[in-house]
């Protein structure tokens, strides 16, 4: 996304205009309702419509939200909506999987705050690969985290700079650590800036892809009223950009969003940041990208714990081309990384929205 100075250069009345067609206060104050609304805490005895509500606060890759639940007698079905995946960025459908998985996790850590420890298994019959959420009775764990479901975020704005310390980063580790999952801690300097580098020609190859800016700025909820109104999509607010009538975001978009512009973005967040977390699934697949969006979302949840911030990078990933030089960078020739996520700290940005929860549901 642009920043507010990049917007200013190049529309210089982008702030007159947010004012003058209602884009300011008002439409903010609705947007932050209906944000807090959908992340209200579980009530005392949640139900599966509970959990489920939960479980779609996961994060996912452009808040595309591809994901479909189907409810039976004590167990939640969890399957891919393949009607929302984005293939200039996700040709394979790999980062669909990697959602479900943080869904999945979400669902069993508040099922297991609430008493309902949850089993979890991936099928898969003929086409169809499914999670299947089996939900028992027990004391209630996992609260810490689960409080944490509601408060978690992709921060995409800057952080603080400061280094993250060394008690934190053995609860983040454990935190991620997994069954089939390797997850790379880099907090060096040197091995960030290698990082970095991957980052901004990844990104510069993505920038190059029209097919790819062009499926990204369609996922774009340039003001409050349009974020509300699809309950998906990145609203510009969430990444510290203004909020503009839809016209108008458009029309600057073509003219601001560079790959130079954002590759000075993109290096100034890294330098920011405290270090990065690389998740490699020991399989290709599926399954096993699922595995991946579980350690990732427990780390994201123990960092919202520790007031730890994170933000995903995942253009070295993405890129095919690129992708086999940043494994044997990493030491894993042969093998394909998952995600790439910074971490530091720095104040929350606005939250994003999802879908009521009758949407998802089959």
């Amino acid at each position: 996304m642009w920043s507010r100075r990049e917007f200013l250069i190049a529309g210089g009345a982008a702030t007159s205009i947010a004012a003058l067609s209602g884009c300011g206060g008002s439409s903010m104050n609705s947007y932050e309702r209906a944000a807090s609304a959908i992340r209200a805490p579980l009530p005392s005895e949640p139900g599966l419509l509970d959990f489920v509500r939960f479980a779609t606060l996961a994060p996912n890759s452009h808040n595309t939200q591809p994901w479909k639940f189907r409810l039976g007698a004590d167990a939640i079905d969890i399957l891919p909506d393949f009607s929302r995946r984005t293939p200039a960025v996700d040709p394979d459908d790999h980062h669909i999987f990697v959602t479900l998985g943080c869904a999945a996790e979400n669902l069993l850590i508040a099922a297991n705050a609430s008493g309902r420890p949850a089993d979890i298994r991936v099928e898969t019959e003929e086409t169809e690969t499914r999670i299947q959420v089996s939900l028992g009775h027990a004391p209630a764990r996992d609260q810490e985290l689960c409080n944490a479901i509601p408060a978690r975020q992709s921060t995409r704005s800057d952080y603080d700079g400061e280094d993250v310390g060394a008690e934190d980063l053995t609860q983040l580790r454990r935190a991620a650590s997994m069954p089939g999952v390797q997850a790379i801690f880099l907090t060096e300097r040197p091995k960030l800036e290698a990082v970095l580098e991957f980052i901004v020609q990844g990104n510069s190859a993505q920038m190059d892809d029209p097919a790819f800016v062009r499926e990204l700025k369609s996922w774009i909820r340039f003001n409050a009223g349009s974020a509300i109104e699809t309950g998906d999509g990145l609203f510009a607010k969430c990444s510290g950009n203004p909020a503009l009538p839809t016209w108008a975001g458009r029309f600057l978009f073509d003219r601001v969003f560079t790959k130079e512009a954002e590759n000075k973005k993109y290096t100034r967040q890294m330098r920011s940041s405290a270090g990065v977390v690389v998740f490699a699934a020991e399989t290709d697949g599926p399954e096993g990208w699922i595995q991946v969006g579980r350690s990732f979302e427990r780390f994201a949840l123990q960092a919202t714990v520790l007031g730890i911030r994170h933000a995903h990078m995942n253009m070295p990933i993405e890129v095919a081309e690129l992708r086999p030089a940043f494994a044997d960078w990493l030491g894993m020739p042969g093998r394909r990384p998952n995600l790439v996520i910074r971490f530091g700290r720095t104040a929350p940005m606005p939250m994003s929205m999802r879908r009521p929860v009758d949407d998802v549901i089959v």
